[in-house]
């Protein structure tokens, strides 16, 4: 049986959903207040899924926008369905991109696909969790079940959508594999027999065929909720690690604390409608005062901060982080603790930065030196070949992260 009313229900569910439509998401809406009075009837909870593709190993904040959203209906007593795309992925989702995505071999796919439901455990109830890989069923489809499904649609229906109409007009491939891709997204929701799917505004078409395959199965169609593309920490383009805009959800709780507060104000409405816990009302009331300047920006950043680092890490976490981040980036002082690196001979910086881990490969670090990213004890470094001989010094790297020489360790 579900938690709370179904008007609460619908509200807390429906809050930041993005259709592109005002009468597509009173529709939805409507379609939500119905199940959830024959699921209430019924004497069980919705079945809700979303996908994601493998793209990589790890996932960052922009992912979670629609975990929380799952986490929300585990809240009110329903079940979520995790599904990762180790098929999909074989085909490449061209929803979000105005160019093909390339293929990646299968073992790599399913390896990276391990990390996926531990880090998403991280936002979601594990007890009301299922995970399910699409290659179950996505592998058991026959060529003839292709042709069926294919029939379904047009060309045109594909073409009219703004991607593959930008490459068509500008004589840009579009390889036939793609247009497969909702066929083979749809039909995640017709083998679990869904009754919502939640996914990005970009996702909208692909979970409007998932609806249609349902129909063609006899199934009821499935509620399609879509949220907002979550923009990065640059506060214009889609978070992304190509961009660099991240935060990682794996990211330790300081620098996530201190990306976070390097957040534009405006983004703030947005981070706090779909990556906080935080009710509807609490939401309301600190725009409101965002709105009439009752509350400093920066005051309602470091709460907004502090309560996505706990979500993920805890309270005492993110209480350290924000001490953290007041210490070094306000008052100016180093940080109570640093990783520490002995020095018995002179050693290129690029390398020491490069075997503690602060920079991911050593032309990493020679780039960000070059940048004038890099200082050791406030002089800023700029030969990316420069070495420094064993000493006691602090190395800072960006704005957030600290390195200590020390020698005779």
């Amino acid at each position: 049986m579900s938690n709370g009313s179904i008007d609460e229900q619908v509200a807390t569910l429906m809050n930041g959903s993005e259709f592109g439509d005002d009468e597509l998401k009173e529709f939805m809406s409507n379609e939500l207040r119905q199940r959830l009075v024959e699921v209430e009837k019924e004497g069980r909870g919705l079945r809700v899924y979303c996908g994601y593709d493998v793209t990589g190993p790890d996932l960052h904040l922009g992912h979670t926008v629609t975990l929380r959203k799952l986490r929300q209906f585990q809240e009110f007593g329903h079940h979520a369905t995790l599904v990762v795309g180790t098929f999909t992925r074989l085909i490449g989702d061209a929803s979000d991109r105005d160019t093909a995505r390339t293929i990646r071999p299968i073992d790599q796919i399913r390896q990276d696909a391990q990390t996926y439901a531990e880090q998403a455990f991280r936002v979601l109830d594990r007890q009301r969790t299922t995970v399910r890989y699409n290659h179950e069923w996505l592998e058991q489809l026959t060529f003839k079940d292709v042709i069926e499904f294919a029939s379904l649609f047009t060309v045109q229906q594909f073409l009219a959508r703004d991607n593959f109409r930008q490459r068509f007009d500008r004589g840009d491939a579009i390889w036939f594999r793609e247009f497969l891709y909702p066929f083979a997204q749809g039909y995640d929701a017709v083998a679990l027999g869904t009754d919502v799917q939640i996914g990005g505004t970009e996702q909208l078409f692909n979970l409007m065929a998932g609806r249609k395959l349902q129909e063609y199965f006899g199934q009821r169609p499935q509620v399609c909720i879509t949220l907002p593309i979550l923009v990065g920490t640059d506060g214009r383009l889609r978070m992304s690690k190509s961009t660099g805009n991240y935060i990682g959800i794996t990211e330790s709780p300081a620098d996530k604390y201190g990306k976070l507060m390097s957040l534009p104000d405006a983004a703030m409405p947005s981070y706090m409608d779909l990556l906080t816990r935080w009710p509807l009302a609490v939401i309301r009331e600190l725009k409101q005062s965002l709105a009439d300047a009752t509350i400093h920006p920066m005051e309602a950043k470091k709460r907004l901060a502090w309560e996505i680092v706990s979500s993920f890490d805890g309270d005492a976490a993110a209480d350290a982080a924000a001490e953290h981040f007041a210490r070094v980036h306000q008052r100016r002082e180093l940080p109570s603790e640093m990783p520490e690196f002995p020095m018995d001979e002179a050693m290129a910086v690029a390398d020491i930065l490069f075997r503690v881990g602060l920079c991911r490969s050593k032309s990493e670090a020679r780039r960000l030196i070059k940048q004038g990213g890099v200082n050791i004890d406030g002089e800023t470094l700029t030969d990316a070949d420069a070495a420094v001989d064993p000493c006691n010094a602090v190395v800072q790297v960006g704005k957030r992260r600290f390195l200590r020489l020390r020698t005779g360790m």
